[in-house]
């Protein structure tokens, strides 16, 4: 049996900074086990430990990444690590007091306490006992409709990640398509919403959940009714909407399966090189290969 080990292919070739010691161009993959090097003058980092004279040994298989003389090894795949300020997509597990449990694709559940949402209207006011027990009005357990988008906000003393919604655009997702890709292909931007030209927007969580949508409708902060915030009724979508977010979310999914970067430009390329198949061809693996391919060149080429 052949093992092969993948490492994400980049959209863009990249530009090593002169001025930093940091090596980017060339990847070296190694496997658990193996050696990373055996000069004394670098320290270990994540996923790696030394043994005897000071030799730095990989603990998981991945990539190797330097910065000065600090080691470390990034895995090829696990959970998501979170970081204040992400833009993430999670669902509902739990409904507990003056909290609610989400599903962040984390190691942990995060907590989105009830005192860090917004309330129906956009009223500012503190959170009192007839809001603790409406709090499934909001978001409610094992719902499919209820994935929401929030940023991480705080970290707890045990580990666990704090979210919020404040804001009109963090709020009970519908009208769409949801996949699941690794976390590391998602590409930090300078923001993770982004309305493509086909009239389809979408959500790139960094924790590796993408919600794929039609544009929403009466969620910008000057509405004048901000409480389908947390409505889970879907809008009327038309066929040619429903067909346009089967194909970027059929894009996406063939990026992930090649293991490439994701971020909103190279989704536009793949989705401009589909068009010329069905949506349904887009599933095959000879399509997948071609569009991917054309896209990853065109990102290389302008």
């Amino acid at each position: 049996m052949d093992l092969k080990i993948l490492s994400p292919i980049p959209t863009i070739t990249p530009t090593a900074n002169k001025n930093m010691d940091v090596d980017d161009e060339n990847i070296h993959l190694v496997n658990p086990g193996e050696t990373v090097t055996t000069d004394q003058q670098f320290m270990r980092g994540h996923g790696t430990y030394t043994e005897g004279d000071g030799i730095v040994v990989s603990s998981v298989a991945g990539a190797v990444e330097r910065v000065n003389k600090l080691l470390s090894v990034r895995p090829l795949k696990t959970r998501y690590t979170p970081e204040i300020g992400d833009i993430v997509v999670g669902r509902i597990t739990e409904v507990a007091m003056k909290r609610w449990k989400v599903d962040a694709n984390a190691r942990q559940d995060a907590n989105l306490l009830l005192s860090s949402v917004s309330l129906p209207g956009g009223i500012q006011r503190r959170k009192n006992e007839a809001d603790e027990l409406q709090m499934r009005e909001f978001f409610a357990e094992g719902d499919m409709l209820v994935s929401i988008q929030a940023e991480v906000q705080a970290f707890y003393s045990d580990g666990t990640m704090g979210l919020h919604t404040r804001g009109f655009k963090f709020c009970k997702l519908r009208n769409g398509s949801f996949i699941c890709v690794p976390p590391v292909l998602v590409q930090r931007c300078k923001s993770q919403f982004h309305s493509l030209p086909c009239g389809v927007d979408l959500v790139l969580g960094l924790n590796g959940y993408i919600w794929i949508h039609k544009k929403f409708q009466g969620l910008n902060a000057d509405e004048t009714d901000p409480t389908v915030q947390y409505t889970h009724v879907n809008d009327e979508i038309t066929a040619e909407e429903r067909q346009n977010i089967a194909r970027v979310s059929n894009c996406v999914s063939a990026l992930a399966k090649q293991y490439m970067h994701i971020n909103d430009t190279i989704i536009v390329y793949t989705y401009e090189a589909s068009l010329q198949y069905s949506v349904r061809e887009l599933l095959d693996l000879d399509v997948i290969e071609a569009i991917t391919s054309e896209a990853s060149i065109r990102m290389r080429t302008e």
